[in-house]
């Protein structure tokens, strides 16, 4: 297993959840962290912060100007409301389309010339959400079924591209964040019950499963990782 020790990868949504979680562990592996974040005071003194409003293109085209090599890149970052296609609100659509697709593509293709030439891994975090649309699923459901065939477009590109960058996927269900929260939002007496129905992921968990991907040897690719609470039901 490749030793992660002095490498180089940028992190979206690096200030909380599971961005958060994983910076942590790879501080702890000797690795130096670009951390992306519209926060920065939130990150750890061992993160390097790039401030950014994901949701606006020319800062996330800011974030890769001068950015140097890097090693990975895990796209974290990401908006989740309950906001349906029967009812649901459009500015909230917009916004969960520009963070969840637009900003992870965009990140993608910006960070392909930052690579080194032997390669790196870019991770897509997407949702159990990305694989079926729960009835809550609403407009966030296919912001992540886009997430999924983004990462898939990506490889087979890449691939006829002959360029040795793996790009992986890793879709968790209820993981215990403040993005859950902000999915309950005046629900919160049903998120009070599902929290009591049942043990939800830490971000640790998800955080353990990016990091196996990273830390893989260089001829496993590693496609999608689908991981769920064993107290979930679907």
């Amino acid at each position: 297993m490749p030793s992660l020790q002095g490498k180089t990868l940028l992190v979206t949504g690096a200030s909380s959840g599971i961005g958060r979680a994983l910076c942590e562990l790879l501080v702890e592996r000797g690795v130096k962290v670009l951390g992306v974040t519209r926060h920065p005071a939130a990150l750890s003194e061992e993160v390097l912060p790039i401030e950014a409003d994901l949701t606006r293109r020319e800062e996330v085209s800011a974030i890769f100007q001068g950015l140097g090599k890097i090693d990975g890149l895990v796209n974290c970052a990401g908006v989740a409301y309950l906001s349906r296609i029967l009812d649901g609100t459009p500015a909230d659509w917009e916004e969960m389309w520009r963070v969840n697709v637009m900003a992870l593509a965009l990140c993608c293709q910006l960070s392909l010339k930052h690579f080194p030439a032997g390669g790196g891994r870019i991770v897509n975090l997407c949702s159990m959400s990305g694989h079926r649309v729960p009835p809550s699923g609403g407009f966030y459901a296919p912001t992540k079924f886009a997430v999924r065939a983004i990462t898939e477009a990506l490889r087979s590109e890449l691939k006829a591209a002959g360029l040795p960058i793996q790009v992986a996927c890793v879709s968790p269900g209820y993981v215990d964040t403040p993005l859950l929260d902000q999915y309950f939002r005046g629900r919160e007496d049903a998120l009070s019950q599902t929290r009591a129905a049942m043990k939800m992921l830490d971000p640790e968990d998800v955080a353990w499963a990016i990091l196996g991907i990273l830390e893989a040897p260089a001829h496993v690719e590693i496609a999608d990782i689908l991981m769920r609470s064993s107290g979930q039901m679907m």
